[in-house]
């Protein structure tokens, strides 16, 4: 039976507009290579022009920060994770609310909000909102935390009969959030009080609701596929499937791939062609190629995460 230290943590981050016209998703994702433990925290803003990019702003750089802190002790807070997550949770609610204070013209806004902390072999959770947190194990995909918009209550129609799967999938008010953290009170939150228990071969997929263009039985197949290639891979592999789908809707997404491995553990290698020498007429012509594709879609990048984080700010029209 694998210990804690016969395993170690794979992760990297992706972040990408879509065809919005801002970016209101923010992510922030630390994971030292050979660390103990690993942070991760995304926000999904909304409010359009209320500013909803400044809310994801707010919430995930407060948690991220009061996270960080409480990590320095790691059998501390293992021992007290879920109550610190929840402060951390609202405190960033309580930053909302004071920046709103100040500024009239942001009253509305607000943020999803997932955090998760990797310590050793255990995961701890928290989230607001829609935002997904999923498991991939033993071939399976799972969704760990609760969804908190009108989702599975137009999902539960379907059920009964009242609706078709169509109908749900594009009902208007889909995506109504029951809970976020908007400066106001926080009517649901999601945070366990035990860990789940994590094994070799698992991935741990956090994310913006961006990525739900793609549906879970072709999300858990692309997984399957790359299980055993690079969380870096993995990312590579969900922002190729987002821009084939070429959706003219597509939102914000942002997400975190995080791997479980065998310490020692190494990806396989993607055989690669030998690489042509590149004209010195086309070298001259590639920065311009490369602004004119930057300017259909919006950036997207994927990062591996080692001892570095990743921010990313903007603005999402609900």
């Amino acid at each position: 039976m694998m210990t804690a230290t016969d395993i170690r943590i794979d992760a990297a981050t992706g972040i990408g507009q879509g065809r919005r016209e801002h970016q209101e998703d923010a992510i922030i994702a630390d994971f030292a290579i050979g660390g103990e433990i690993g942070l991760a925290v995304l926000g999904d803003g909304m409010g359009g022009h209320a500013a909803g990019d400044v809310a994801s702003r707010i919430a995930v750089t407060e948690v991220f920060s009061e996270l960080k802190l409480q990590s320095d002790d790691l059998d501390r807070f293992v021992r007290y994770a879920p109550g610190i997550l929840r402060t951390a949770a609202r405190e960033a609610n309580g930053c909302i609310a004071e920046h709103v204070r100040g500024h009239a013209e942001t009253g509305g806004m607000g943020t999803t909000l997932v955090a998760l902390a990797v310590a050793r072999d255990r995961l701890f959770w928290i989230s607001v909102g829609d935002s997904p947190l999923l498991l991939y194990r033993d071939g399976a995909l799972h969704q760990i935390n609760e969804d908190h918009s009108l989702a599975p209550q137009i999902d539960g129609m379907v059920r009964v009969g009242m609706l078709s799967a169509e109908e749900a999938q594009a009902h208007p008010d889909r995506h109504c959030l029951t809970s976020a953290l908007t400066g106001a009170e926080i009517r649901q939150i999601d945070c366990p009080d035990r860990p789940l228990e994590l094994a070799v071969g698992d991935i741990i997929l956090a994310a913006s609701d961006g990525l739900d263009s793609i549906d879970r039985d072709r999300l858990r197949v692309i997984l399957a596929e790359h299980r055993r290639r690079s969380a870096a891979e993995i990312a590579d592999a969900l922002l190729a499937e987002l821009e084939a789908r070429a959706d003219p809707e597509q939102d914000n997404v942002c997400f975190s791939v995080i791997r479980v491995v065998a310490h020692g553990w190494q990806p396989m290698v993607q055989p690669r062609r030998p690489v042509a020498t590149v004209p010195a007429e086309r070298a001259r012509r590639r920065p311009e190629l490369a602004a004119a594709r930057r300017g259909t879609g919006g950036p997207r990048w994927t990062l591996p995460v080692a001892l570095r984080s990743l921010f990313s700010f903007g603005k999402r029209v609900q």
